[in-house]
């Protein structure tokens, strides 16, 4: 991340503590956009924004790859639009871990990207594939699964 994206994050952040009246020394979790690309990570974030996405899943394999922790209930989120500008921060309700094979349409529909099962999994393994690619692990039906319910906190 650029130190001027950084400062504007971190700006945004600030915003979010000061109009909430939670401890100012309290950090964010992490700070992303959805998917690997432009197209996906805006509208994604517009279902979002709209609150009708309101969670979202990853591989456990990438956390434990780069070594990172698994989101944590009450833990918040920024979440950037493609460019990196902050457009809310989400605070995370639930975490479940489960093979991918395992997930139900109950489980999936919060993400609020497909109508049925099937559209979730087609839409998912190709995402898990090349993510995985990119980031140093293999999808399989077997594939721990990090869902992650959330709610939008700020705007």
């Amino acid at each position: 991340m650029q130190q001027q994206q950084k400062e504007i994050i971190d700006a945004y952040w600030r915003g979010f503590l000061q109009q909430t009246g939670r401890p100012t020394d309290l950090r964010y979790c992490d700070c992303y956009h959805f998917d690997n690309s432009e197209k996906w990570a805006n509208k994604l974030l517009q279902l979002v924004l709209a609150g009708q996405k309101r969670a979202t899943s990853s591989s456990a394999h990438f956390f434990t790859a780069h070594q990172l922790p698994l989101p944590e209930v009450g833990g918040c989120s920024v979440i950037t639009d493609w460019a990196g500008t902050p457009r809310c921060i989400v605070e995370t309700t639930a975490v479940t871990i489960l093979p991918f094979r395992d997930i139900t349409f109950d489980i999936c529909r919060r993400e609020g990207e497909d109508d049925d099962l099937e559209s979730w999994r087609q839409g998912h393994i190709r995402f898990f594939t090349e993510d995985g690619r990119a980031k140093g692990y293999t999808f399989s039906w077997d594939m721990p699964v990090v869902f992650e319910d959330f709610k939008v906190v700020y705007q």
